[in-house]
């Protein structure tokens, strides 16, 4: 059975962020919205939209491209359940070291910024995972989806002692390339782990869906703690896969191939 394509955001959201007059268009299978040079997407938690928008709408990264938020009519960033950004030109693709590349300035630009309330608060599928990753709580992992390889490369596992800050933690298939231009950005998933981590998510990622070669994760070995931020990575990996609903055993060969790769390194 095909799934419904995403409903568009109704016409008094639109409205709201100077769009009403725009057909809105489909980016890709979604949950993006364009109308014209105003891109629109749905938002679950009010909160963090909010604490997203306020953050991109302050950020300067160096050789970076960001989206920046939009206030509605009235001031607001999230309309309905709606926010929107500024559109701006581009498709994911497979440059995976310029990804970690962007990763490293764009956390050296958040390296400072103070810990959102919401985080603490967060329950979700991702949350969960990254807490079991870093052995501060334990999760009820499918054991054939990735709980079972969890268990056992946690063994292996050992405290990162770098710096946590607020980082985003989803940036593989969400940087926008545009030929020539610096790499761009609409969104931020906000974690709150050591930035070495964040990029080694990046590389996690890019070995087990991107086709990325096995030189990847070598070319970065100069971080801090490196094969430590790539295990931390591939465990919080592994514990999404094994708790999302969607998880499938194509993706979990994936994750078992990223795994062999990172494990022997």
């Amino acid at each position: 059975m095909t799934a419904s394509p995403p409903a568009p955001p109704p016409q008094h959201v639109r409205a709201a962020f100077g769009a009403k007059d725009s057909v809105p268009e489909l980016v890709g299978t979604g949950p993006l919205w364009r109308c014209d040079d105003i891109a629109l997407r749905p938002v679950t938690n009010p909160a963090e939209a909010s604490w997203v928008a306020q953050t991109l709408t302050d950020l300067h990264v160096p050789d970076l491209r960001i989206g920046r938020p939009l206030r509605s009519s009235d001031g607001r960033y999230v309309v309905g359940g709606w926010i929107a950004f500024r559109h701006i030109e581009g498709r994911p693709e497979p440059r995976y070291d310029e990804v970690v590349a962007a990763s490293l300035r764009l956390h050296k630009a958040t390296a400072d910024l103070p810990v959102p309330r919401f985080l603490s608060l967060r329950a979700d599928v991702f949350a969960m995972a990254d807490r079991a990753a870093s052995g501060e709580e334990e999760a009820p992992l499918n054991p054939s989806l990735g709980g079972r390889q969890f268990a056992v490369i946690s063994g292996a596992r050992k405290p990162l002692s770098l710096r946590p800050q607020v980082v985003h933690g989803d940036l593989f298939g969400n940087v926008l390339f545009a030929g020539d231009a610096a790499p761009g950005i609409v969104d931020f998933a906000a974690f709150h782990r050591p930035a070495e981590w964040a990029a080694a998510v990046v590389v996690v990622d890019a070995l087990a869906w991107g086709g990325a070669d096995e030189g990847l994760p070598k070319r970065w070995s100069h971080l801090a703690e490196w094969p430590q931020a790539l295990l931390h990575a591939l465990l919080f990996r592994l514990a999404v896969h094994a708790l999302h609903p969607h998880s499938t055993e194509q993706s979990m060969r994936g994750l078992e191939r990223a795994a062999r790769q990172i494990t022997t390194l």
